[in-house]
C-alpha cells in the first residue's frame, strides 16, 4: 500500500497539471495522455478507449465482483466571469484555483489515489476497475457509455462528483421533448382555420399541472418544464403549427420510457423524445457501500443534477470532495484540504466493505 501523505502530494501535483491543459468535452486527448503517463509511472497498466483511460487492480480475480471507480476529466468552457487565468493553477488561502479543479478534477485525482492505495493488495474481496472518462459534460456517447462496454461487468459504481463527501443515492434523469400541435391555417380576419396555438396551450397547461402518481423518496416528483415555444408566420395568419420544447426531469420510481408513455397518453400534440438514454438512477440504502458511508457519518440525499450515473444500468452512488455549487462557476476552485479529505474518505468508504 502507498503512504497516504505521498498520495495527497501526488494528487495535488496531478490536478495542477490537468488544469493547465484545455480539455473540453470531445477534446480530452491531451489530458487522457497525461493520465496514462501518470498511471504508467506508478507501474499501473492502462487501456485507452477513445479519450477514456481504464485500469484494473494488480491481482484481478474473475471469481470476485468488480467495483467501478469513475470520474471525468473533461470540462465545460470557462465561465465569462473569470478574473483568474482558468488554465493557471494557483493556490491562495488554501484554495486551488483552475478550470475543472472542483468539477471534477478533485474527485478524479482522489479516486485515482484510492485506486493506487488498494492497487497491489492481494487480499481484496473485490476487483477495482478505474475509468477516467471523457464527454461527461455533454453526456456524450463516446464517454463512460462506450468505455463501460469494454470492461468487465461491475456490481456497482462509485461516481466521483463534488458532493461535500455526502452520498447521492438517487439522481434525476433527463428527457428533452420536441412537441408539435397541428392545426389548420386560415385568415385571422375570418372564421377560418384551426389555431394550433390554442391546441398547444391545452397541452402546455397539462404539462404545467399534471402530477405523476408516484413520488421518489429522495427526488420527489417528476418535474416537467416547457422551456421554448415557436408558432406563427405573420399577424393575420392562423398558425397551422405550434412547436414547443419540454424539459423533463425523471426520478427513480419511473423509467424514462414509462414517463414518455404517460405523456403521450395525455396530450394531443405530437411528442418526440430527443433521447431516452439518460435515465434516473438509485441504489438501495441497505447496500453495503451506502451503509459504509452512513458509518462514516455521511448524509444521504437525492441529486437534481445529472452525471454519468445516467448511462449506467448498475447501482451507483455519487460522492466526492468539493461542492457542486462551485461547478461551472467563474474562478472555480477546490480547497487543497478537500483533496486529502477526499482521498481518506474514498479509502475508508471501500474499507468499510472489506
Amino acid at each position: 500500500m502507498t503512504n497516504i501523505e505521498h498520495l495527497i502530494d501526488d494528487s495535488t501535483v496531478l490536478l495542477k497539471r490537468l488544469i493547465t491543459i484545455q480539455s473540453f468535452s470531445r477534446e480530452e486527448d491531451q489530458t487522457a495522455q497525461i493520465l496514462e503517463e501518470f498511471l504508467s509511472s506508478k507501474g499501473i497498466r492502462t487501456e485507452r478507449v477513445g479519450n477514456n483511460v481504464i485500469a484494473y487492480n494488480k491481482f484481478v480475480d474473475d471469481a470476485k465482483p468488480f467495483i467501478l471507480l469513475n470520474s471525468h476529466h473533461d470540462t465545460v468552457k470557462p465561465n465569462p466571469g473569470y478574473l483568474k487565468d482558468p488554465y493557471f493553477p494557483v493556490i491562495e488561502d488554501g484554495k486551488l484555483y483552475g478550470l475543472g479543479s472542483n468539477d471534477a478534477g478533485g474527485c478524479l485525482v482522489s479516486l485515482i489515489a484510492c485506486f493506487r492505495y488498494y492497487y497491489d493488495r492481494e487480499d481484496l474481496p473485490f476487483n477495482l476497475c478505474l475509468i477516467a472518462s471523457a464527454e461527461e459534460e455533454v453526456s456524450g456517447k463516446g464517454g463512460l457509455e462506450e468505455a463501460y462496454k469494454q470492461v468487465k461487468p461491475c456490481e456497482f459504481a462509485i461516481i466521483g462528483e463534488p458532493t461535500l463527501l455526502n452520498l447521492a443515492v438517487a439522481e434525476k434523469g433527463l428527457m428533452v421533448l420536441d412537441c408539435e400541435a397541428i392545426g389548420v391555417s386560415g385568415h385571422a380576419a375570418r372564421e377560418e382555420g384551426d389555431n394550433a396555438i390554442y391546441k398547444a396551450i391545452k397541452d402546455i397547461n397539462w404539462f404545467n399541472t399534471f402530477e405523476f402518481p408516484k413520488k421518489s423518496e429522495f427526488l420527489g416528483p417528476v418535474k416537467m418544464s416547457v422551456t421554448m415555444i415557436e408558432a406563427g408566420s405573420q399577424h393575420n395568419v392562423v398558425p397551422a403549427s405550434c412547436k414547443f420544447v419540454v424539459d423533463v426531469r425523471t426520478t427513480d420510481v419511473y423509467t424514462n420510457l414509462e414517463v414518455l408513455d404517460i405523456i403521450k397518453e395525455n396530450v394531443r400534440s405530437n411528442v418526440e423524445a430527443r433521447s431516452t438514454r439518460l435515465n434516473p438512477s438509485s441504489i438501495s440504502i441497505d447496500h453495503p457501500i451506502v451503509l459504509s458511508g452512513i458509518s462514516l457519518g455521511k448524509e444521504l440525499y437525492g441529486s437534481p443534477t445529472m452525471s454519468d450515473q445516467a448511462i449506467l444500468s448498475i447501482p451507483s452512488i455519487k460522492t466526492g470532495p468539493g461542492d457542486s455549487a462551485r461547478s461551472h462557476s467563474a474562478d472555480e476552485f477546490i480547497y487543497v484540504d478537500e483533496i486529502g479529505a477526499g482521498i481518506r474518505y474514498y479509502i475508508d468508504l471501500l474499507g468499510g466493505i472489506i
